[in-house]
């Protein structure tokens, strides 16, 4: 009876962790923390100590620092729970209010910036603008005086500036029509341009075929031509040699053969041309066979707390131009309750509702020519969605069988990952790793999430696209490639990291890395450097091969 009874007292108190049931991961969600949203659990009573704030004691166990951790999204009814434990520990709330102070510092710091900078740029500017307009006319009364006189519009065209030693001008019958008044403002409008600051182009968020090789169909370059047409080539064989379709794609692979490229890089297609349709029709039905069996079941008691973390989930990803589409949330809770359903060691888990969108942005491209932040998903015709969601279903399962260590019970493949990481960066670089060791900083406060969600955290989308397209190429990409690539992301930022002297801002930088505009050249030298350190370190210890 002893035994019966710590049987049941141990399911009792482990009633999350039973299959099929979802397991909050804290780390997972982005951004870490909101000192703004967090505000209100920082008491007024309890103020820090007027010297160097206190840091938080170390983690020594994975339970210790899912307890300490805590950083979602919003301050909301599903989460005050959680919210209410971190505001029990006085040492979150030091970490969360110093932090607050420093990024509200921090803020006004740049806006005083920014106002300075107006207020010097607008009295520049008119300063400039008088002084062309005094030339003007010193100009105009010489040509009278020699009997040179010209319309305003050809004075203007014909000035001489820093811009005609290397620029065509505009012969006088090109030049525009107007009055004196439209080409003073012309003028003003040339200078104002001069001299205002060089702003860095808007990137979106999947950019052209020569940067990112995933949307749009500008004209190519004649190395991107030659490319594609070895891809179009070794695909049009009746049997793909899969070996020499990883080697071209290793560097990446072009918008218009990804789609088939991922499928049979993953396993899903096989190798076989005549068989790929009878394969895709059969696996397409199989999966709408799932829904048919498991979905009306989100609501049953044991599966509701699964399904509802997912719709929570979900409005959280990026880009929202796309998830809070309701055809594209309808899409992904389907993909993910059924993923859940039929891995019931796991469950679903924060950060796997991150591994699905580079799939379906992938396959959506199979069917449109346009940008995906800027087109509407629902106006596919319905076969053309059919296919998508099953195909990123499977992709994404395909995926998940390589790495599902990381999100069984306490996570161990992302444990041993981070500490495999660690070991690895006090290798490459010491300087990086005693630094981190000097404040205290532990890897598990951030790797978690780099391991947990695949970097795509800390990457823009089309980076983590041209980024798979690697992973896909590499043996073990997802699994042990991505730790090295985690390495050189790490040392990649060695300079800004060692530059900060203290916790907080460690934690700050760590976790808000400023990656919004890399691109295609970025995302080569990371992946560079990963191999460089995949072959330096070939005869490390083994769990650096795990």
């Amino acid at each position: 009876m002893s035994s019966d009874g710590n049987k049941k007292q141990f399911w009792k108190r482990n009633t999350a962790k039973v299959p099929g049931s979802i397991q909050h991961v804290y780390g997972a969600q982005h951004p870490p923390f909101d000192p703004l949203l967090h505000a209100n659990l920082i008491k007024a009573g309890n103020k820090p100590p007027p010297a160097t704030p206190g840091k938080p004691k170390k983690a020594t166990t994975f339970q210790e620092f899912e307890s300490i951790t805590s950083d979602a999204w919003d301050v909301g009814d599903d989460d005050d729970e959680l919210l209410a434990m971190a505001a029990q520990n006085l040492n979150i709330e030091v970490v969360m209010e110093t932090a607050n102070k420093v990024i509200e510092n921090h803020s006004k710091q740049q806006e005083k910036q920014r106002q300075d900078d107006t207020t010097e740029l607008e009295q520049r500017e008119e300063e400039e603008v008088a002084e062309d307009e005094e030339e003007d006319e010193e100009d105009e009364e010489d040509r009278v005086e020699e009997g040179d006189v010209t319309s305003p519009e050809l004075s203007f065209a014909s000035q001489s500036s820093p811009y005609t030693d290397s620029r065509l001008v505009k012969s006088h019958s090109e030049a525009p029509i107007g009055s004196p008044k439209d080409a003073a403002g012309e003028h003003a409008a040339l200078h104002r341009q001069r001299s205002l600051p060089h702003r860095p182009p808007v990137i979106p968020l999947v950019a052209r075929m020569a940067d990112q090789n995933t949307s749009g169909t500008p004209a190519m370059t004649e190395r991107e031509a030659s490319r594609l047409d070895k891809f179009k080539q070794l695909l049009a064989g009746p049997n793909t040699d899969l070996e020499e379709l990883r080697k071209l794609s290793w560097s990446g692979i072009p918008r218009q053969v990804r789609p088939i490229t991922w499928k049979l890089l993953s396993g899903y297609l096989p190798a076989n041309a005549e068989r790929r349709d009878s394969v895709l029709q059969r696996k397409r039905q199989e999966y709408f066979g799932f829904i048919q069996q498991y979905y009306d079941s989100r609501n049953d008691e044991h599966h509701q707390d699964t399904y509802r973390q997912i719709h929570i989930d979900i409005p959280r990803m990026n880009p929202e131009s796309l998830m809070l589409q309701p055809k594209v949330t309808e899409i992904f809770e389907r993909i993910l309750f059924i993923w859940a359903i039929r891995h019931p060691a796991s469950g679903y888990v924060q950060g796997i509702n991150d591994l699905v969108t580079p799939f379906f942005v992938v396959y959506v491209f199979e069917y449109i020519e346009e940008e995906v932040e800027n087109f509407d998903v629902s106006s596919l015709q319905e076969e053309a969605l059919r296919n998508i969601e099953a195909d990123s279903f499977w992709c994404m399962s395909k995926l998940l069988d390589g790495i599902q260590d990381n999100y069984t019970f306490a996570q161990p493949g992302i444990q041993r990952k981070v500490k495999a990481l660690e070991e690895l960066v006090s290798r490459i670089d010491e300087s990086v790793h005693r630094h981190m060791q000097q404040y205290e900083v532990e890897y598990l406060q951030f790797a978690f999430r780099w391991m947990n969600n695949l970097l795509m955290r800390e990457l823009p989308l089309r980076c983590t696209i041209r980024l798979w397209d690697t992973y896909q190429a590499e043996p073990e990409g997802f699994s042990h490639f991505h730790l090295y690539v985690c390495a050189a992301f790490l040392v990649r930022w060695r300079k800004e990291i060692l530059e900060e002297r203290d916790f907080q801002g460690l934690m700050i930088l760590l976790q808000n890395l400023p990656t919004m505009h890399w691109g295609n050249e970025e995302v080569s030298v990371l992946l560079a450097e990963a191999y460089r350190l995949k072959f330096a370190f070939a005869d490390a210890p083994n769990h650096y091969k795990r």
